[in-house]
């Protein structure tokens, strides 16, 4: 029976340690948060997955003017029909029947010429030809050959790519950085969300008991005959209230709770309670060290020389499409062929090949001239709007520095708020418990007190979302005095 009764027991006591096991309580401060949301928030891995899209996207660029050696073949060709061959005998075409196994192998080191556009190649050639029909086989060779491909008066791409791809790829760089000072944007207020939350609860909790005492204490003067009855509903009515503020504040912490844990990447085992910042730097900025900055770093002011640049190419490429355009094709090599592998490589002959082909454009109805003044056109609205986004972009930076070097001071201001409302709501209630004063009293400074204490949380928000959000625009630590890093290599791992 006692072995029956034990069961039972451990069963219990294993369920209720899986469960306490289970809620694991982390207290995370706000540099803690910060540093989580940089590390596993889905926001920054989405972020680091867009740099890695970028950084493939430079090196196939790069790797457009480095050689390339490429081995191309055709092997089997089989082949049993009737060919054509011209019998010189009687002047005329015969179709013969064929029998026939090709064998085509190539081997090809090619560079392109960013200078020019065109490209330069050398082949190696080897092709064994078996004539069933009359069993013969030859091998033909080709050792060496030169090729060159130029293009001609056209738009010359290489040329403008070797221009802009490496400003995107610096762009991605910046985007990059800018993209983690949004999430820690982001952790400032989910922080402070679930941090008022946090005070919020326990406001309420902390009303709701002085509310239960308070009615008491009422309920005891009613009985007296001290006090009114409209001051005992007052004192009921705030009582209820406090009730329910309670359970509303316990709803929003926990939904304040799942919003920082999916942003930190946590799942729903993980409770969170977080430690207020108490200090905040002493710091004021310049706002001509922070524009310098700003239209240094900026990931936006590259976007602006990017967009002058592309459409700049647009310009030079439908100027190019509207005139005489021409292709040099040139060659250069050795060529061979014998029934002996051994004898195809002694005697080789040359073999020359040039080709230029063109197209001029006579009878377009100006199609040509109305592409060119559309791209014209095109590059004069970029400069505008480049030149506008930069002013706008300049207005907004002053501004946000003004904002920030406001912070410290509301900050400041807030505590001591928040400290004098704490005690006077605290000689209120006193003065309220040996009836000096009614009840409205009470409220106004239990009111106050919680209005201060929301705010001194909210001017914390505040300094540190203006903090971040110059750090965005410059990718400069002002603590610290040196610019915003990252080591790119790991990203790619």
């Amino acid at each position: 029976m006692k072995k029956l009764l034990i069961i039972p027991i451990i069963a219990v006591v294993l369920v209720l340690s899986e469960k306490i096991e289970a809620q694991d309580i982390k207290q995370l401060t706000f540099d803690e948060v910060i540093k989580l949301a940089e590390e596993q928030s889905p926001n920054a891995l989405m972020a680091k997955h867009r740099f890695r899209a970028s950084y493939w996207q430079y090196r196939t660029f790069v790797a457009q003017y480095r050689p390339s050696l490429t081995l191309a073949g055709t092997t089997p060709d089989y082949s049993t029909a009737y060919d054509k061959v011209w019998n010189s005998i009687t002047s005329s075409y015969d179709y013969r029947a064929t029998n026939t196994l090709s064998n085509l192998g190539s081997l090809s080191l090619s560079q392109n010429i960013g200078l020019t556009g065109g490209s330069v190649s050398l082949n190696s050639d080897l092709t064994i030809f078996n004539d069933f029909e009359n069993g013969t086989r030859k091998y033909i060779t080709a050792p060496l050959s030169i090729g060159l491909n130029q293009p001609l008066f056209r738009y010359n791409a290489l040329k403008w790519q070797k221009k802009t791809e490496p400003l995107k790829f610096e762009a991605a760089k910046k985007t990059f950085l800018s993209n983690i000072e949004s999430v820690h944007q982001q952790a400032v207020n989910n922080f402070f969300s679930l941090a008022l939350a946090q005070i919020n609860k326990q406001i309420s909790e902390m009303n709701y008991s002085n509310a239960d005492t308070l009615w008491r204490i009422a309920k005891g003067r009613y009985d007296l005959g001290t006090i009114a009855e409209d001051e005992l509903l007052q004192m009921q009515l705030s009582w209820l209230n406090a009730e329910t503020a309670r359970k509303e504040a316990e709803m929003n912490l926990r939904d304040r709770e799942i919003r920082l844990r999916s942003f930190l990447g946590f799942n729903e085992n993980v409770r969170v309670e977080l430690i207020l910042p108490n200090q905040i730097p002493a710091l004021q900025v310049s706002t001509q060290e922070v524009f310098d900055l700003a239209m240094v770093n900026n990931p936006e002011m590259l976007m602006q020389q990017l967009t002058l640049l592309t459409a700049q190419s647009s310009v030079a490429q439908a100027k190019a499409e509207r005139g005489l355009n021409a292709n040099l094709i040139a060659s250069f090599g050795l060529r061979d062929q014998d029934p002996n592998f051994d004898l195809a490589y002694t005697s080789p002959n040359q073999q020359q090949r040039v080709r230029v082909g063109f197209t001029m454009p006579i009878l377009d109805w100006g199609l040509g001239r109305g592409k060119y003044k559309m791209a014209q056109s095109s590059l004069e609205l970029a400069q505008v709007q480049s030149q506008q986004a930069i002013v706008d972009f300049q207005q907004n930076l002053y501004l946000d520095v003004e904002q920030f070097n406001l912070q410290a001071a509301q900050v400041g201001i807030a505590a001591k708020s928040d400290t004098v409302a704490q005690k006077m709501f605290e000689v209120t209630k006193q003065r309220f418990l040996i009836g000096k004063i009614a009840v409205l009293e009470l409220n106004n400074a239990d009111t106050k007190k919680d209005q201060n204490r929301r705010a001194y949380v909210q001017s914390l928000q505040n300094y540190w979302s203006y903090f971040y959000n110059l750090r965005n625009l410059t990718l400069f630590d002002f603590i610290n005095k040196r610019p915003l890093e990252t080591d790119y290599e790991k990203l790619l791992q």
